[in-house]
């Protein structure tokens, strides 16, 4: 296997010294005729020299590299994140690091070892672990953090968070404003912070309309798959469905599960929404292309990816601006899954 070309190869092509090849490629102010200059940027374009990075960020202890660790990258709500992301970082040239913890804990507390074994001096992350120590001891050492879509309690850690309440009351007072009186609330594992709160907000909807709350929640854990969240849909709708006193509507925890609950309801012959309505939550853009086009709790995911980054450049550019966190507010995207109870009698 051919080995990469390094400086010292260049060097001995070019008849001079290392040091005289690293001054150059790195734009040293130090003297070096313009025809020398020429020669060894030639050499090295002709050779696909491919800067080694690290090793000038351990000599400088300095990073043009941000990490970015999520649960998921299979979900589309934090691939449109990352988009986010790396389009800022682009614009201020460094470069994004993603790390896929795949839902699992110990493998987040990796990815995060490995991110300060390279020296990155910014994070933003979406942490699913319910042990901070880590974390609050990079935060300790000088690595600036920003946390996301998840909340992360600790001095220094800045927080982009969600009203995932309010989004959960927003989409029950929906499906009751439609006249829906028996809405079901489907979920994962209530074992995060945001599922917790959507939750919250359909009991507040439902006790304030004196209503029965139906919960149905999943004791499958979290897997790398995916198809994890749309299978959970299927299977938890053919949970209520076997009860003797079937929803109007049935509320999903995101938008991929609200995708299992129309297929699972479409394969039993049962009609959305003429049979039963569905909403979801998150707004990915694949809500509008299945048939009826989902409706939805949007968050800005791009967005919320673009103004994490903003933060963190901020941040390690020594910004002595002011330091707050950042609660971002849902929207109601209301499309063709969710008709009138009263049309349904």
């Amino acid at each position: 296997m051919k080995k990469p070309i390094t400086i010292h190869d260049i060097a001995k092509i070019a008849g001079v010294s290392s040091a005289t090849v690293s001054r150059v490629l790195s734009n040293s102010t130090y003297p070096v005729s313009a025809a020398m200059k020429e020669k060894i940027q030639r050499i090295a374009k002709d050779s696909n020299y491919i800067p080694n990075l690290l090793g000038k960020q351990l000599k400088t202890n300095s990073s043009m590299t941000i990490g970015v660790i999520i649960p998921s990258i299979s979900n589309p709500f934090y691939s449109s994140v990352i988009l986010g992301i790396e389009g800022i970082a682009r614009q201020h040239n460094f470069h994004v690091i993603v790390c896929n913890s795949l839902h699992d804990a110990a493998l987040e507390e990796e990815y995060l070892k490995t991110i300060v074994e390279n020296q990155v001096k910014g994070l933003i992350i979406s942490s699913i672990s319910t042990d901070k120590r880590l974390l609050k001891q990079m935060v300790d050492t000088g690595m600036k953090v920003i946390a996301i879509d998840q909340k992360v309690e600790g001095e220094g850690i800045r927080q982009i968070e969600f009203d995932y309440r309010k989004g959960g009351y927003l989409a029950t007072r929906h499906l009751q404003g439609k006249g829906h009186k028996r809405i079901a609330y489907v979920t994962s594992q209530m074992d995060r912070p945001s599922r917790r709160s959507i939750y919250r907000g359909y009991l507040k909807a439902t006790e304030e309309a004196g209503l029965e709350p139906v919960m149905v929640e999943s004791a499958e854990e979290d897997v790398y798959n995916s198809a994890y969240e749309f299978d959970i849909g299927k299977k938890l709708t053919s949970q209520l469905l076997s009860s003797n006193d079937p929803p109007s509507a049935i509320f999903a925890c995101n938008d991929v599960m609200a995708f299992g609950v129309i297929n699972e309801l479409t394969e039993r012959g049962i009609q959305v929404p003429q049979d039963i309505s569905v909403i979801g939550f998150d707004g990915i853009e694949y809500g509008q292309m299945i048939q009826p086009p989902l409706t939805t709790v949007k968050q800005p995911d791009y967005e919320m990816g673009k103004m994490a980054c903003n933060m963190l450049m901020d941040m390690l550019k020594g910004g002595d601006g002011p330091v707050f966190d950042i609660m971002l507010q849902p929207k109601l995207l209301e499309r063709s899954s969710v008709t009138n109870a009263k049309e349904l009698l």
